[in-house]
């Protein structure tokens, strides 16, 4: 999941052209999946490096990521781009199959039907995940997250940050000077992945959030960080965003 601000980065460490962070007991399953993306032509993900003393290595992308890159989306043409990219992810990951004995931080969604994966969500994409040069995503990273499921979790997820489903008042954290036309970004970003329509999102946004909710509190019980901290400190995502969702329909359904 996206920090708030402040929270997690100070986890990774960037020496030279590698990147390191804590492996988990999912990091293994993560470096099999990168593989599969790098060999099937889905280079904007980093290449693994390995796993060393608890540490995970990876190969540096360079570029602009993190918080900051929220404001790339704001403008058409970068919030076009991340639907771009979340589509070549999801049929770059189509085809991965799994080690026998994978582990996720999460459970799957979708079930294995006769020995293939419906696809591989990401779980947490957003711009701040994303390394851009420009308006342009040339990066996509931590895949703590990623799970098999439905594609439709991950433009769900994605649409709740881009568009974005929060208060008029809150809309400058996600990069906005002013309050955006929320139901044409939706329109927007559902035509660049190649959705026919928009009918559905919105309730597929508030079945993700009800997701979220449960995730962080998952793993805060299982003593992950950050969301161990932003359960604790009353930062994590709650029932109040996606309350504000259900509530203002108007302002998001075409």
């Amino acid at each position: 999941m996206s920090a708030p601000p402040g929270g997690g980065g100070d986890r990774i460490r960037i020496e030279g052209d590698r990147v390191l962070r804590p492996a988990r007991w999912w990091t293994p399953t993560v470096h099999t999946l990168l593989d599969h993306l790098r060999s099937v032509g889905f280079t904007r993900v980093p290449r693994p490096l390995g796993i060393v003393d608890g540490t995970e290595i990876l190969e540096l992308i360079p570029g602009d990521s993190g918080n900051g890159a929220r404001a790339r989306i704001v403008p058409d043409a970068g919030l076009r781009a991340l639907a771009v990219l979340l589509r070549d992810f999801h049929q770059a990951a189509a085809g991965f199959v799994p080690p026998a004995g994978a582990r996720w931080a999460v459970p799957a969604e979708t079930p294995v039907a006769a020995g293939q994966l419906a696809t591989i969500c990401h779980g947490d994409f957003g711009a701040w995940n994303v390394v851009w040069h420009g308006l342009q995503p040339v990066g996509l990273l931590d895949f703590d997250f990623a799970r098999p499921g439905a594609a439709l979790s991950d433009v769900a997820y994605a649409l709740e940050f881009a568009v974005p489903f929060r208060p008029d008042v809150d809309v400058r954290h996600y990069g906005f000077d002013t309050v955006p036309d929320r139901r044409r970004r939706i329109e927007i970003f559902a035509e660049a992945y190649g959705l026919d329509s928009t009918a559905g999102l919105v309730d597929a946004v508030i079945a993700r959030q009800w997701a979220s909710v449960r995730q962080v509190q998952a793993l805060a019980a299982a003593g992950v960080e950050p969301q161990r901290t932003w359960v604790a400190d009353g930062v994590a995502a709650s029932a109040e965003q996606v309350r504000w969702t259900e509530e203002h329909r108007a302002l998001l359904e075409s």
